[in-house]
């Protein structure tokens, strides 16, 4: 994979500044009590945990779009939500990060995708879920696509899908169409229920679990992954896939036959937690300011090594992308 000095970079980012990227997918609301453990319960054998504070934030599709938002895009998120007060608190923290919420809907009859951790001791001790996986309606589905191709300047569109039931497969076929006709780039981060629905897209990011899941094989020996990403690029008649290998780096294969290992950048891995959100966010914002699949992919890598080095879900700003940039230069 090539290099990239700090002054292309900074050119990229700032040609990307203020641009508008649709993020469309499954929403959630990630809340987090905090607190710690001294005793076991005299009613059954389980930890009490003394709640010290709570906090929430931005979790799938959201999280991508405060990614967005970080790095001085525009993102518009179109999801959907319940009516309750998880998904106003949802539209709060938006709100609050100056992230326009017209692309989402509330719905009466489906709850707000919440993941609840329980965190004793700075150690996981319990996930609550309430969710929904069920499949939006058709009329649901076109409801989010005209809030996002009602806006005439989009320079690009992620897919977020978590198999949540946001991402149907006529939904992804109308977007991947329209986006075709109007030369509008699309980035997908996929899961296992409509992997190869995504086709003839910008760039298609499988990390390695979900590639195994879908083709049906593992990823060891590098002649696997080279096998799997040329076998992508032709099911799926894609331009890029982007195989994200954990501490491997990244693969990334290229419709015109190149294939570039993107090595991993993170110095002391503290938390992988939303680093693929990270990747895909700046891997759009990228190719938004200009960057060459090659240069996006590297920045990606860059951006994800930082949020790999900090504990808990953040987000990267470009001055610390420049930074880490220069760091490696010396």
């Amino acid at each position: 994979m090539q290099s990239i000095s700090s002054s292309r970079a900074q050119e990229i980012l700032a040609h990307s500044t203020g641009k508008t990227i649709a993020v469309v997918g499954d929403v959630m609301l990630d809340r987090y009590f905090w607190g710690s453990v001294s005793r076991i319960s005299p009613e059954a054998p389980v930890p009490v945990i003394d709640l010290e504070h709570e906090s929430l934030h931005l979790g799938g599709a959201a999280n991508v779009a405060g990614n967005l938002q970080a790095l001085g895009i525009k993102p518009l998120l179109c999801g959907v939500i319940g009516d309750d007060n998880t998904g106003a608190m949802l539209l709060d923290i938006l709100e609050s990060m100056g992230c326009s919420s017209t692309g989402m809907i509330r719905l009466s009859h489906r709850p707000t995708t919440v993941k609840t951790r329980i965190i004793g001791n700075n150690q996981q001790m319990l996930r609550v879920d309430r969710e929904i996986r069920d499949a939006i309606s058709d009329a649901e589905a076109d409801m989010l696509m005209g809030s996002m191709m009602n806006i005439p300047d989009l320079s690009g569109i992620i897919l977020e899908d978590y198999n949540k039931g946001v991402m149907t497969q006529s939904l992804i076929r109308s977007i991947c169409s329209i986006a075709e006709a109007r030369n509008i780039p699309v980035f997908v981060d996929p899961k296992f229920n409509h992997f190869f629905d995504y086709k003839g897209v910008a760039v298609f990011k499988p990390n390695r679990k979900e590639a195994q899941e879908a083709l049906g094989y593992l990823l060891r020996s590098a002649d696997d992954i080279q096998k799997a990403g040329k076998e992508l690029l032709k099911r799926l008649e894609c331009r890029n896939v982007l195989l994200t290998l954990g501490e491997q780096g990244m693969m990334l294969f290229e419709d015109n036959g190149n294939v570039s290992s993107v090595p991993t950048r993170a110095r002391k891995v503290s938390d992988v937690s939303g680093a693929g959100d990270t990747t895909i966010a700046m891997l759009a914002a990228a190719m938004a300011g200009g960057a060459s699949v090659q240069e996006a992919a590297t920045l990606s890598n860059y951006a994800a090594g930082i949020v790999c080095e900090q504990p808990g879900i953040v987000t990267v700003k470009p001055a610390e992308v420049i930074h880490a940039i220069d760091i490696d230069a010396e």
